[in-house]
């Protein structure tokens, strides 16, 4: 039953990555950060970065934009693999969801890191 839940969460995860964020999804986002315990720094990183992108500060490709955009929408998305509502089990899904994001990110983050750390322009 778990695996069908993570199936489903990562087909939901590949649809989330073409629809377009804005600032009140940002917002939400930010707002749902405090219930995911261990991945509460990492997933408000991935705002940050969003943010910087949006206002032009830092640029990343598209296909890593894109990965950021699915975490997003998939974390403020009252539909994902295991409903929010459901007591411990709900956020699992979207720990998940950003455990894997981050793992892809890896070298943009470091990027990143360095960009907001040393003032450095990414192109």
């Amino acid at each position: 039953m778990k695996k069908r839940y993570f199936n489903k969460a990562f087909r939901l995860f590949e649809q989330f990555r073409k629809r377009p964020l804005n600032g009140d999804d940002l917002a939400n986002a930010e707002s749902k950060s405090e219930y995911l315990e261990g991945k509460v720094d990492e997933f408000r990183l991935l705002i940050a970065m969003t943010k910087d992108v949006f206002a032009g500060r830092y640029q990343m490709n598209k296909w890593n934009l894109s990965i950021i955009a699915a975490t997003i929408a998939y974390v403020i998305s009252p539909f994902d693999g295991i409903p929010d509502m459901i007591p411990l089990m709900g956020w699992v899904d979207d720990v998940t969801i950003i455990t894997y994001a981050v793992s892809k990110l890896a070298d943009e983050i470091k990027n990143y890191k360095a960009f907001t750390q040393g003032g450095l322009h990414h192109e």
